[in-house]
């Protein structure tokens, strides 16, 4: 039985378009952080919202063992949260109200938030950084602020795997520093966490594994480190890697 979420010979496309992903087998484990690599239009994206069934795709998708599409919807969201780059919620709900949505399936659509749930949503405000914004509404907001509730909502639902688009794409440095704590934390828990990310140097300091995606194809899958090496950097986006380079930065109080 497969520990995680995995997919299988994945096959997706967008409507009557052309296939997106091909083939596409990605293995994400209990208690591992994946990166998810590639450059722009290599299927990252696709394969996220594929995975978690917001795309319509051919293949198997397995969670713990389970096939993913014999899973009621209730059942998906209480076991598997997706946080995308960006969201279609144009309501200006207030940010609890929008973190409290994570809680959906665990109180159904009339339930009223238990003791249990205020909890949940309590401490998703508090790990996204986002206690100060619980009363303000959501679309008054920046960009890097909006994507910290997704992320609050996401985490609110306690499951054990999440999806995460480019989730540092908007954020200050400080808050992607807090955010690597946040999934650290999560992977201790024995959370599979799956992040598509374009910084390099990023998936080193933070990934334990790497699936690197060309053209909607799995070019290379293994070790973080051993996937953002010269050898493969060089074949996918073209570039040289530059060991030693560029500017590192680690949060005030932190030992050396």
């Amino acid at each position: 039985m497969t520990d995680g979420l995995a997919c299988r010979d994945l096959v997706a496309r967008y409507r009557h378009g052309p296939e997106v992903l091909h083939s596409v087998d990605v293995d994400a484990q209990h208690g591992e952080i994946t990166a998810l690599l590639g450059p722009n239009g290599s299927g990252k994206s696709t394969l996220l919202k594929a995975l978690v069934g917001l795309v319509r795709a051919q293949g198997s998708v397995l969670l713990d063992g389970e096939e993913l599409s014999g899973l009621s919807a209730a059942e998906r969201a209480l076991r598997i949260a997706y946080v995308p780059q960006r969201t279609l919620l144009t309501a200006p709900l207030p940010v609890h109200v929008v973190v409290s949505q994570g809680r959906f399936a665990h109180r159904g659509p009339f339930g009223q938030l238990d003791a249990e749930d205020r909890q949940a949503v309590q401490r998703a405000l508090v790990d996204a950084d986002i206690e100060p914004l619980a009363c303000r509404p959501f679309t008054e907001l920046s960009g890097g602020e909006q994507q910290r509730v997704l992320l609050a909502r996401a985490l609110a639902t306690g499951a054990s795997v999440l999806l995460l688009d480019e989730p540092t794409s908007s954020q200050d440095v400080r808050h992607v520093l807090e955010l690597h704590a946040v999934l650290r934390a999560l992977r201790e828990r024995g959370t599979a966490v799956i992040a598509s990310l374009h910084d390099l140097s990023e998936v080193r300091a933070l990934a334990d594994r790497a699936v690197l995606l060309q053209g909607g194809r799995v070019h290379a899958s293994g070790d973080a480190a051993s996937i953002v090496s010269s050898e493969y950097v060089e074949a996918v986006y073209g570039v040289q890697l530059v060991e030693g380079g560029g500017l590192g930065f680690r949060m005030v109080g932190e030992g050396a």
